[in-house]
């Protein structure tokens, strides 16, 4: 009689699976708050919005972290990859004026590691903690043969919350307005697939000092910025008339998503930051300022745009509360011709 069969036999391996899940319950306990009432380990998580809330509307957000996961794989570092999978998707939906409320994550791979898959989750749980949002349920796919050894992939869902009467849809902004750029940690989480071109290309060594202690890698992997909680802090206090998101397309093809269609950013481009990183893509890839521009955040990760007498308010909270250095890039004009973006 011929032996059986079992799931284990075919790569999937179930009891992994559920210790994985026990090793997840700490870490998401961390980030729970209150309108949790189930999370992690049911079929499906519940939320309560609760009282205090006259005319909610949920926002909702999903990504993933790109090809950046190669050189995560390439580097074995794996505990920061899932912040950056956070930051995705809470950053999107802070752009409305959404509090993200709850997390959900997609984590798939060929043979379920529980060391690297454990490192990543606590990347999540970490992004989590650090936006005020709960990771309250998810999903682990182990698939034999839809992955290389090593290998994974993450997808990431998030939703907010936002009173109707405060969404920030851009149209309140005027001309006049400024517009602030808010610092960057690196490339975030977009552009690897060239990043790892110009890497490969160029040999650079990602073990080689990059500046203050850091390596290539260090710098190449540097999780990409949560701006939660200073932005929501900011919106209490300020008057804010639109904000942007600066991932995939750069300034280019982000700031333009929140403008009415009469108005346009005029940027000066010597009020963009000088990063040795973003140096570096330029002229090793032999981009110009536009090409840069047209791909990258370019040192700049989220924008507010606000009227004139709000901008020393912003700033001394960013600097002084969060640390978060910003720049004034430019002005709101009327918007002449066919061109979005102004740069001066």
């Amino acid at each position: 009689m011929q032996n059986s069969i079992t799931y284990k036999d075919a790569g999937v391996d179930v009891e992994a699976g559920d210790k994985l899940v026990e090793l997840i319950k700490p870490m998401a306990k961390r980030t729970l708050g209150k309108g949790v009432l189930a999370g992690i380990g049911g079929f499906g998580a519940m939320f309560e919005l609760g009282a205090g809330y006259k005319n909610p509307v949920l926002v909702s957000g999903t990504d993933g972290v790109g090809t950046k996961l190669k050189l995560a794989f390439l580097l074995n570092k794996h505990n920061t990859i899932g912040i950056d999978l956070v930051a995705m998707s809470v950053n999107d939906i802070l752009v409305q004026g959404a509090k993200p409320l709850f997390f959900l994550d997609y984590f798939a791979c060929g043979k379920l590691s529980l060391e690297v898959a454990s490192s990543v989750i606590s990347g999540i749980a970490k992004g989590c903690e650090e936006s005020g949002c709960g990771l309250i349920g998810g999903e682990t796919a182990e698939m034999p043969g839809m992955y290389q050894d090593g290998e994974y992939d993450l997808a990431g869902f998030a939703v907010g919350v936002v009173e109707k009467d405060s969404i920030i849809d851009g149209s309140s902004i005027k001309p006049g307005d400024v517009i602030i750029g808010l610092a960057s940690s690196g490339f975030h989480s977009n552009g690897y697939s060239l990043v790892r071109r110009v890497i490969a290309d160029t040999g650079l060594d990602l073990t080689s000092s990059y500046a203050h202690n850091l390596t290539w890698g260090d710098a190449v992997l540097a999780p990409t910025t949560l701006y939660a909680k200073p932005v929501l802090e900011l919106l209490n206090d300020c008057e804010i008339h639109g904000m942007s998101h600066i991932t995939g397309g750069g300034l280019t093809g982000n700031l333009p998503r929140v403008f009415p269609a009469h108005l346009a950013a005029n940027i000066e481009l010597k009020a963009l930051p000088q990063v040795k990183l973003f140096e570096w893509m330029a002229q090793a890839a032999s981009l110009n300022n536009l090409q840069m521009l047209d791909t990258f955040n370019c040192g700049i990760g989220y924008v507010l745009i606000v009227p004139g007498y709000e901008v020393s308010k912003i700033e001394e909270i960013l600097a002084h509360k969060f640390q978060i250095k910003t720049y004034r890039l430019g002005e709101v004009d009327i918007r002449k011709g066919n061109k979005d973006i102004v740069y001066i």
